[in-house]
């Protein structure tokens, strides 16, 4: 009876783990999607904790106090922590995956059957390398770490070397699974792995690392389920994996990067350097001119960037929003596809301040419309604005899509100074006729733009 509740169990998580994908794939079920993937974990837990095998539930609860007691704090982090966290989540998943095939291996070799052993050995390496990789990834989001590219001579060699020697210890074990040396060997190697995948890798690829890393964790997850005979495991690596995988691809579009390049670790390495910028002359403005250029326009198009989720600025945002909509100004928001530090953030953000979800208009839908917007409103959107990315071969963007705000009517700019973004280049939007650059603190700027409009001249 016992097992047949745990299958039952196992089933509905399954299809709870495929409906909360389906409906996290668009804003207006999102919510209803993450409540069906915390039901469908429940379930899974459950399940798993009604099997006869266990013996005591004393280490169980303490991992489950331990588990709270760090991840409530991670919980609360702001929305402009949700990339360091979610690389964090990677970083636990995975290395739960490989203590749990490194336990495997110990309690069966070495009469291991060598379908098993292959499948634990993936689980192993890809386990260990994305724990590092991750904690990697971490570290240069939350700045610990430098976040430029660091490279060295025949770094690609040494990273290819260590991935085949790795590869060789599992294939050793397949073989021969009582070959403990070649276990040890894995494990290291596939830890040094991750460091040495993860410190080429600037700033600017962070998107497509974190995906890339949650498709390693699900793919871990999976053969651990094949070690463990877990049907659940398996469904749950494959759809975490798969989905990580697919995100990455796009992110690789979004951003002009080669997929096979990421692979390898070999991307990032031409941010190495920016070269310095021209001295030119910018045009600035008050928030008071901006308020009144965009008070005389129809039609406004917003750009969020990293620098507004920097400076919580969105809710100040949605009062512009509303105000300008009152006063008859059309108004919409350009996404690009990796603005922000990961997949959705603008997204997210703007969604959290109740903007409409009919305003979000993406990049590829967006472009067209910049020519007959009187204002492009840039809030701390740098990379994927730059004109560069169309027609300077030697720029490290060139041929990544952006958003076309430089064919707007009048371009403002609000930005903290001049300093260059992710990518560590100049972006030339900035010297353009059409621009005007409004200095300060996102936030602050936008709130003295909204006070404007507000007041006795902003009122019809």
């Amino acid at each position: 009876m016992t097992e047949h509740l745990i299958q039952l169990a196992y089933i509905g998580s399954a299809a709870c783990f495929v409906l909360a994908l389906k409906w996290l794939s668009a804003v207006p079920t999102a919510r209803r999607g993450v409540l069906t993937g915390v039901a469908g974990m429940a379930l899974a837990v459950g399940g798993t904790l009604l099997a006869p095998e266990i013996v005591s539930y004393t280490w169980i609860a303490v991992a489950f106090v331990i588990g709270t007691v760090i991840g409530v704090p991670m919980a609360m982090m702001p929305m402009t922590a949700v990339p360091q966290r979610t690389a964090l989540s990677h970083a636990f998943g995975a290395l739960a995956a490989a203590l749990v095939g490194t336990a495997e291996y110990f309690h069966r070799a070495p009469g291991i059957d060598r379908v098993t052993m292959g499948a634990l050995g993936l689980e192993v390496l890809l386990g260990f390398l994305t724990f590092t990789a991750s904690l990697m990834a971490f570290g240069k989001l939350q700045e610990i770490l430098p976040t430029r590219p660091i490279v060295f001579r025949g770094q690609n060699v040494f990273n290819l070397t260590v991935l085949v020697v790795a590869i060789g210890c599992a294939v050793t074990l397949v073989v021969r699974p009582g070959t403990t040396w070649a276990f040890f060997v894995l494990g290291g190697l596939a830890l040094l792995f991750g460091v040495s995948l993860i410190v080429p890798i600037g700033g600017a690829d962070m998107p497509t690392v974190i995906s890339l890393l949650n498709s390693y964790a699900g793919l871990s997850a999976a053969a651990m389920g094949f070690v463990l005979d877990n049907k659940l495991l398996i469904i749950a690596g494959a759809l975490d994996g798969s989905s990580g995988l697919i995100l990455s691809i796009i992110m690789c579009r979004a951003m002009n990067r080669s997929f096979t390049n990421v692979l390898f670790g070999a991307f990032g390495q031409v941010q190495a350097s920016a070269a310095a910028a021209e001295q030119r002359t910018v045009r600035s403005a008050t928030p008071e001119e901006a308020a009144q250029i965009m008070q005389a326009g129809s039609l406004v198009i917003v750009v969020p960037g990293y620098g507004m989720a920097v400076a919580q600025a969105q809710h100040k945002v949605r009062e512009l929003y509303d105000l300008l909509s009152k006063q008859g100004v059309e108004v919409k928001f350009a996404i690009h596809p990796v603005a922000g530090r990961m997949p959705g953030h603008m997204n997210v953000l703007l969604a959290e301040a109740d903007i409409p979800y009919d305003r979000l208009v993406e990049m590829d839908e967006i472009n067209g419309e910049f020519p007959q917007a009187d204002v492009a409103l840039v809030i701390g959107a740098n990379d994927v604005t730059n004109p560069a990315a169309r027609h300077d071969k030697a720029s490290p963007i060139y041929g990544m899509p952006i958003l076309d705000v430089d064919k707007a009517r009048t371009v403002m700019v609000i930005k903290r100074s001049m300093n260059p973004g992710f990518a560590g280049i100049d972006n030339e939007l900035y010297y353009g006729d059409r621009t005007l650059m409004v200095f300060g603190d996102a936030k602050a700027v936008v709130a003295a733009i909204a006070k404007e409009l507000s007041g006795p001249s902003g009122l019809h």
